[in-house]
């Protein structure tokens, strides 16, 4: 920097531009030694312009010569800097080609080859001298761009460094945050809304560097930045559709899905046929834009409309991009010509939207690091509040273990409040849950004919191979009177029906006696009803087997009826009963 600051003071004059423009449509013949065959003079028309750039009635012309006059001065190392030139050019001092930009075929045609400003070297004894300027351009554009003016070569540069410092700073600190945001994609629970961010830091990252000045000091070839500069370019409004489309439901998403859609459609074509040589690189560009001032505004007003839906993250967002959609459209107009040149900070806007994304990740990480630290704080303290929670759900369920005297099996008051919960979380685990409703057959004779003793007795050999057949997580209960209730948790039907027929045959082979007399043989009859197997309430399996039951009397006794219908004919049933 010393030495660029020095370079500038030993400078006798300073930067000024060229003066007396005026413009021919058409070609001028050249000579084959890079001269002028035929120097421009009077015998041609000549009009004025102000600045070398898109004379009036065009009318589809390709060709344009300018001439100026080159001011006086006495500069050390005199150079003609020139921001950029629409889309290829000669230039002549004293009918002497002294530099060129693309290349000129026979008919003075050419390719694009990039938009690089331009540093051109002038002789000692160039002041007040004309200077003549070949352009052709198939762009919306032709002619100059920018400023033209005669500068100190170590002053150009210094402009070139100082216009180029904060774009690559922002850019390198976009990158920064755009690799911090495809961290918090990967492992973080908003992925799509933090990929849509990256996405856009890159893009945005990567533009800015196309377009620093200072890209033609790192590498020189503007045709490449420009290919650069228009992926990026052209995928901005492909993150931005893709993070306001994630952010909304409805009509609103459909919407902005569409727009962001159509762009990533653009970006491949264009792309492809510049890279197939179909068409030059220059003409994307002027397309997207149009399409761009169509679909930016549509999506800023959509976001805006829905403001209110947003989090405070979301709005954030938003008002940063509400404030830099702004500057990209400005930069737009004056690349087209709408507005004069001027220097566009775009730089600000992306500088905005990275504090703001920079806010939000810190906000996440401190949310994070909250919840960890809290999370080990409590980890020992919840664990053991949970034990002692289930210490008291024990003890409570030990004091509603009530038991029926005579049987010592637990009564109707415990099943009631174990049957809730097995149904509960038999419908929480989606797993099985069977119940079988016994009853002893013909009990009433046996009152009748041995005595009320002979049957307490008979009822307590029953309750006994009821435990003992019945085992594990399985729950029996006496439900009063004669009739017992099996609650086989995790049980399907034909493992249900297969252990009541089981339980059938070993009540019928059972020798009962009362006080050393023989008692009639005692058989039993059952009903099995399970879920889901033939109901999706679990709560409805006690009347389902007791209607099994009922019917397993009426058909004979001594025999077990499942359920046999499916679940929705018997739910109607029941619920016509």
């Amino acid at each position: 920097m010393w030495v660029l600051y020095s370079g500038v003071l030993q400078a006798d004059s300073a930067p000024q531009p060229l003066h007396s423009w005026e413009y021919h449509w058409g070609d001028l013949p050249a000579g084959t030694q890079g001269t002028l065959s035929q120097p421009p003079d009077t015998s041609l028309t000549w009009n004025p312009i102000n600045f070398p750039a898109d004379p009036p009635e065009r009318n589809g012309q390709e060709q344009v010569w300018f001439r100026g006059v080159l001011p006086d001065g006495n500069w050390n190392d005199p150079v003609l800097y020139i921001t950029s030139i629409n889309l290829i050019g000669q230039i002549y001092l004293d009918d002497a080609l002294i530099y060129q930009y693309g290349e000129f075929d026979a008919q003075g045609r050419g390719d694009f080859a990039g938009w690089p400003w331009h540093m051109v070297e002038l002789p000692e004894d160039f002041s007040g001298k004309p200077l003549n300027i070949r352009v052709f351009s198939y762009y919306t554009n032709i002619g100059l761009w920018g400023e033209v003016k005669v500068m100190e070569r170590l002053e150009v540069l210094e402009s070139i460094i100082h216009m180029s410092v904060q774009d690559l700073a922002v850019s390198a600190l976009v990158f920064v945050l755009a690799f911090i945001a495809t961290i918090f994609a990967v492992i973080g629970p908003e992925r799509r809304g933090f990929s849509a961010i990256a996405l856009f830091a890159y893009a945005s990252g990567l533009m800015l560097l196309a377009e620093a000045p200072a890209r033609q000091l790192i590498v020189d070839n503007a045709l490449a930045w420009d290919t650069l500069r228009a992926g990026s370019y052209y995928t901005l409004p492909i993150a931005l559709g893709l993070l306001l489309s994630h952010w909304f439901n409805g009509k609103t998403k459909r919407w902005l899905t569409s727009i962001w859609a159509l762009h990533l459609a653009y970006l491949a074509i264009a792309i492809s046929l510049v890279q197939l040589g179909f068409v030059s690189l220059s003409i994307t560009f002027p397309v997207f834009d149009a399409l761009l001032t169509v679909t930016l505004p549509t999506m800023l007003i959509l976001a805006l409309f829905r403001f209110r839906e947003l989090s405070t993250e979301q709005r954030l967002l938003a008002l940063c991009f509400t404030f830099f959609i702004p500057l990209l459209l400005t930069d737009m107009l004056v690349a087209h010509g709408f507005i004069a040149w001027r220097t566009i900070p775009l730089s600000y806007g992306t500088l905005i939207f990275s504090l703001a994304n920079a806010a939000i990740f810190l906000w996440h990480y401190r949310h994070t690091q909250q919840q960890m630290s809290l999370a080990n704080e409590t980890l020992e303290y919840q664990v053991a509040s949970r034990t002692k929670k289930l210490g008291r759900l024990v003890q409570e369920l030990e004091n509603l273990s009530f038991k029926d005297p005579l049987t010592n099996l637990y009564n109707r008051r415990h099943f009631d409040r174990v049957f809730e919960h097995e149904c509960l979380r038999a419908q929480q685990n989606a797993s099985q849950l069977s119940l079988l409703m016994l009853d002893i057959d013909h009990f009433k004779q046996i009152n009748d004919h041995f005595g009320h003793d002979a049957g307490d007795s008979v009822l307590v050999e029953m309750a006994e191979l009821l435990k003992h057949h019945f085992r594990g997580l399985d729950i029996v209960c006496r439900f009063g009177g004669e009739e017992f209730v099996a609650l086989l948790p995790g049980t399907s039907v034909h493992a249900a029906e297969s252990r009541a027929n089981a339980l059938l045959t070993l009540a019928s082979e059972l020798s009962l006696a009362y006080q050393g007399a023989p008692l009639t043989k005692v058989t039993l009859s059952c009903g099995v009803a399970t879920y889901p197997d033939h109901t999706q309430d679990p709560f409805k399996l006690l009347k389902m087997a007791d209607e099994m039951l009922y019917q397993a009397k009426n058909g004979g006794r001594n025999r077990c009826i499942v359920w046999p219908e499916t679940p929705k004919t018997r739910d109607f049933m029941l619920g016509q009963s």
